[in-house]
């Protein structure tokens, strides 16, 4: 399981102040990959592969660093997110 600590060395966070944002932003960053994983979110976090880690922690360091982001076009899809998950992904029928 990742834990602040892992988030704030990620994105070279020094300092305290913001951890309750992190740990809301770490919670959705897991969220998001178990739902695009579809998998539920207890199934993913007791043994995350470290592509799936690294995929955790790409989408949270993009949740902190574009928290206030609003765009007028379509954003594009992150390749490295999609290729990290695709082999964890459960395919439904």
């Amino acid at each position: 399981m990742l834990t602040i600590d892992d988030l704030k060395l990620h994105c070279r966070i020094d300092s305290d102040d913001e951890d309750d944002l992190l740990e809301s932003i770490l919670d959705a960053a897991t969220a998001a990959v178990a739902d695009y994983l579809n998998l539920p979110t207890v199934e993913l976090i007791p043994d995350m592969p470290a592509p799936v880690k690294a995929a955790v922690l790409l989408q949270a360091a993009d949740l902190y660093a574009f928290r206030e982001r609003q765009s007028e076009r379509p954003l594009t899809a992150n390749l490295t997110y999609e290729r990290l998950l695709a082999p964890y992904r459960v395919m439904a029928v």
